[in-house]
């Protein structure tokens, strides 16, 4: 199975005068995993599928909370 967040560990300078962030992430779409819409795909009820942004659990893709970061447990 895909992950949908990738992580990666930057060059961290010693002479940076800023603390470094040492685990850094990205996300990637879900649709990079589909090559094509397969029959039969569970759908979200109308209500829900606005709420999410698509009709299918699939694709649906959230934002990560924004004071999780990849070197945090919280």
């Amino acid at each position: 199975m895909f992950t949908q967040y990738k992580y990666w560990e930057p060059y961290v300078s010693p002479y940076d005068p800023c603390p470094p962030i040492r685990v850094k992430s990205y996300s990637t779409p879900p649709e990079l995993y589909v090559n094509f819409q397969p029959q039969g795909l569970e759908q979200y009820r109308p209500k829900e599928a606005l709420y999410r942004g698509t009709l299918w659990p699939l694709l649906f893709s959230p934002y990560p909370a924004p004071s999780k970061r990849g070197d945090e447990d919280a």
